[in-house]
């Protein structure tokens, strides 16, 4: 981010308006003016090719100048979006007269930056000043501005940021929340709240994802007009949507096969497991929960109730819950789409539950926590819920084992045949010649 105004010659940037071009006049108390702007002198000498190329430089668009109106579509990448549409009328309106601040959100690739851009770019045509520096950089940049060889100190570059005639902050929430960053970047945005500076935010999270502060900011219809673009957002829990899986897409009834390598009570205990499986599909009820050792058969039961359910037009989520408690644990990741209560909310409130791999997760205070907290909600709410699980009764905590292993309303079914994948003939060996 360079903010310096280029010459023939290399040569200090000009000490009143830093290179900008613009200042803010001084009020009789002495204090700058921050609702006005006016030339500086050091533009008087400027040809106006050589304000242009001040004012490029100063904006730091680098390759970003391509990104303007005139090759953005009014409908967004679809060409039919009403928000885009929305969002791009107002960023037109904001380029003709800065004014407060315009808040767009959205997912990764919904034109944001480019509508941040060419806000800055319209202005910087019709000869005014603006900056425009991602949030990742403007930090890289701080931290930089303490190094002995920085071409603008710390203290120059700050006050640069924080006072800039019309600033685009781009990616908001997409930093690295360090305490050292969380401070400088609020530093940046409560100056120019206090000051009312025209400033474009662009952050592709929630804004209720942000902390309070900023949040209370960003959010103040008395300054901000916040603008949320649509796009191809996956739902909170696609990722971990298994069923898909050419394994897992076979485990239907249909492809359930009585075992012959099996002593009559053990496929008795097949058979029954079966049966109630087929009979909790046609009408779920209450919970269901499949027992056994692993590859006895389970988790083909388990998916084929979920198969079963969506042919017949219904919901059914299927989830590993080790995959599941990982998933919860990246939304808090600054860079994660999905808020933790997002995804929470989607998994517990679902209709028909299955959870495969009870008892597989990784046995921290934080996983238990949240796995009781789903299971106790979908108990007290009485949603059909299917369980497996590779445990014994004795090696559940009681806690799960009070709602898991309820009799009035829960079905618990034992299988006691054992890995079929153990009992299969293996590939023919033949010795050599």
């Amino acid at each position: 981010m360079s903010g310096q105004p280029p010459t023939e010659e290399p040569e200090e940037p000009c000490p009143v308006c830093r290179g900008a071009g613009f200042i803010h006049p001084t009020l009789a108390s002495g204090q700058p003016d921050f609702s006005r702007l006016e030339p500086c002198a050091c533009l008087q000498r400027d040809r106006p090719q050589d304000r242009l190329a001040r004012l490029e430089l100063y904006s730091n668009l680098g390759p970003l100048t391509r990104l303007t109106f005139e090759n953005l579509n009014p409908g967004g990448r679809q060409g039919d979006s009403p928000t885009f549409a929305q969002a791009h009328q107002a960023a037109q309106a904001f380029a003709q007269g800065p004014l407060g601040w315009l808040v767009i959100s959205g997912p990764s690739g919904t034109g944001k930056t480019h509508l941040a851009a060419a806000i800055a770019n319209k202005r910087m045509a019709q000869g005014e000043p603006a900056l425009f520096v991602s949030v990742a950089q403007l930090l890289d940049h701080l931290r930089a501005a303490f190094s002995p060889n920085s071409q603008m100190t710390y203290d120059q570059l700050l006050p640069q940021v924080k006072t800039a005639p019309l600033l685009a902050l781009d990616d908001l929430g997409g930093h690295f929340a360090s305490p050292w960053a969380a401070d400088k970047l609020f530093q940046v945005i409560d100056y120019r709240y206090q000051a009312r500076l025209p400033t474009v935010f662009t952050t592709r999270l929630p804004l209720s994802r942000l902390e309070e502060p900023l949040r209370q900011r960003l959010t103040d219809t008395t300054l901000s007009r916040v603008l949320e673009l649509e796009g191809d957002r996956v739902a909170p829990l696609a990722k971990l949507e298994v069923l898909g899986q050419p394994r897992l897409k076979r485990m239907i009834f249909s492809s359930w096969k009585r075992r012959q390598d099996l002593p009559a009570e053990q496929q008795q205990t097949l058979n029954y497991a079966h049966k109630k499986a087929k009979e909790f599909a046609a009408g779920p009820e209450g919970w269901l929960v499949f027992m056994g050792t692993n590859g006895c058969g389970k988790t083909h039961l388990a998916a084929a109730i979920a198969h079963h359910r969506r042919a017949q037009g219904e919901p059914a989520m299927f989830l590993v819950i080790p995959d599941l408690l990982d998933h919860l644990r990246h939304t808090f990741s600054p860079d994660s789409l999905t808020s933790y209560d997002e995804a929470f909310e989607a998994v517990r409130q679902t209709p028909m539950l299955i959870l495969d791999d009870f008892g597989e997760h990784a046995s921290t205070a934080w996983a238990h926590d949240k796995l009781y907290q789903l299971l106790n909600f979908r108990y007290n709410a009485e949603l059909p819920t299917v369980i497996t699980t590779s445990l014994h009764m004795n090696q559940i905590e009681s806690r799960y084992m009070s709602r898991i292993g309820d009799p009035s309303t829960n079905e618990f079914i034992i299988i006691t045949a054992p890995d079929y994948r153990m009992n299969r003939k293996g590939p023919e060996i033949r010795p050599p010649r």
